[in-house]
């Protein structure tokens, strides 16, 4: 491997299409060619094939909170591939998943114990609306089949999470697929009242009675879970409004149903917490999680339930298998292995406590562009912002696409969808680095026009 340069042409295989790239414009990236390989990464920079060094502005993809190739994280992997490669997660267990469970569990709001692993955020949010439905039957309820998401929301790919996912090019070419019975909460963003908010928009608390309104059309007896992410990551950072999440806890405990929190990208620190429902001070019935767990280099997703879902699934003969699914790689020894250093890392260095001191800095940094003619929103939390770029007349997405183009020229790898820039930078960043980026930002919004 030291030698693939030499060993293959990666520019005509890549535009031979033998890599399919997931959500990709493949076309543009084989018209582009070597302008679109990373090669190697060291703390928050990537270097691209041409040499270049691009600041990580979102961390990966939010997964890597502390920079890439970690010495310690890369030690711990070596050591158990030569220990214990691979453990089957069924009818076995292994010393390393069992303690991680318990640290995880830990870690989150008193109350929720019990972790479920999987391999990915998809994997995760599908497994929670399973254990809902399953939860609710084993209780003599099982009229609730009803899932809720939200507009905009994003929760993976998987049927499930699509189905209550709210992004609609997600949806629209599999709608014949959807998982029946699932509706959504109108999202809580309005721009004529919350724009160039700063952390929680001080409007918005009463969008969450639009679950009541979803209750009296379908009935809350037929009714399993609602999921939702604290803050919307995948369309741009929608934070939410204060009051918003507590209400929406109040409606699901009122009426029987089963809150879940999508905390794929807000779990482990990103918003100066472990999680986010402790930085909101709402507890659901159910955390999903992924990405920094293993800081993006092992594959690792997970739900935490509280003691009222696993026990009701503890019943049944002794010897009966409670709960019909799980993945081959679920609880993998190698993720495992790096989630404990990962985690080590995180309390030794009081990463959480980083992102607190950090916060305020990415803040002032990312609302100073807000006299740009072209910047039409700002909106900020935790280690996360987000900027909208006003629409090219008859053309939307143009200006994001070149934001993006021309950021790997001058040294950012920046996440756009359409014409949304969101930022997740590295919790290693320092505030420097997060002033340079958002200079770099300036220069480029201004260059569009």
């Amino acid at each position: 491997m030291a030698d693939l340069k030499n060993e293959f042409d990666c520019l005509s295989t890549l535009r031979k299409g033998s890599y399919w790239m997931p959500f990709t414009a493949n076309r543009r990236v084989k018209e582009q060619g070597m302008a679109r390989v990373l090669e190697s990464a060291k703390g928050p920079y990537y270097t691209m094939a041409d040499g270049t060094k691009v600041f990580d502005t979102l961390s990966g993809l939010w997964c890597t909170p502390l920079g890439h190739a970690e010495p310690r994280i890369a030690e711990a992997l070596k050591k158990q591939a030569e220990t214990l490669d691979f453990a089957p997660g069924f009818q076995m267990a292994n010393p390393l998943t069992v303690r991680l469970s318990e640290r995880i569990a830990n870690m989150a709001p008193p109350g929720l114990e019990h972790v479920f692993f999987a391999n990915s955020g998809s994997e995760a949010d599908d497994t929670a609306l399973k254990i809902a439905i399953g939860y609710h039957r084993l209780r003599g309820e099982g009229a609730r089949f009803r899932l809720i998401g939200r507009e905009r929301g994003y929760h993976g790919v998987g049927l499930g999470g699509m189905s209550v996912g709210g992004i609609v090019p997600n949806r629209k070419m599999f709608a014949t697929i959807m998982v029946p019975g699932v509706d959504h909460l109108r999202h809580p963003y309005d721009h004529s009242k919350v724009a160039f908010s700063k952390g929680q928009p001080e409007w918005g608390a009463e969008m969450a009675d639009d679950l009541e309104r979803l209750v009296a059309l379908h009935d809350a007896s037929t009714i399993a879970a609602v999921m939702v992410e604290p803050v919307q990551g995948s369309t741009g950072v929608l934070v939410p409004p204060v009051g918003y999440l507590q209400r929406l806890r109040e409606i699901c405990t009122k009426h029987g149903i089963l809150l879940i929190f999508d905390e794929v990208i807000t779990g482990f620190g990103r918003m100066g917490e472990n999680f986010a429902s402790q930085r909101f001070g709402v507890k659901p019935d159910m955390i999903t999680f992924a990405k920094a767990v293993t800081n993006g280099i092992v594959p690792m997703g997970g739900v935490i339930v509280t003691d009222e879902i696993y026990n009701t699934f503890m019943t049944g003969p002794e010897a009966a298998i409670e709960f019909a699914h799980g993945y081959t790689y679920s609880g993998h020894p190698l993720a495992a292995a790096v989630a404990h250093t990962v985690l080590d890392i995180m309390e030794e260095e009081n990463m959480s406590a980083r992102v607190r001191l950090l916060e305020p800095v990415l803040e002032e940094a990312i609302h100073s562009l807000r006299d740009l003619p072209l910047v039409h929103d700002i909106r900020n939390i935790g280690l996360t912002a987000a900027i909208d770029i006003k629409p090219k007349e008859g053309a939307p997405g143009a200006r994001g696409l070149a934001v993006f183009e021309k950021g790997l020229k001058n040294g950012l790898l920046l996440r756009v969808g359409g014409d949304t820039v969101s930022f997740g930078p590295p919790f290693i960043a320092t505030p420097e680095q997060l002033r340079e980026m958002v200079a770099g930002v300036r220069k480029l919004i201004e260059e569009l026009d």
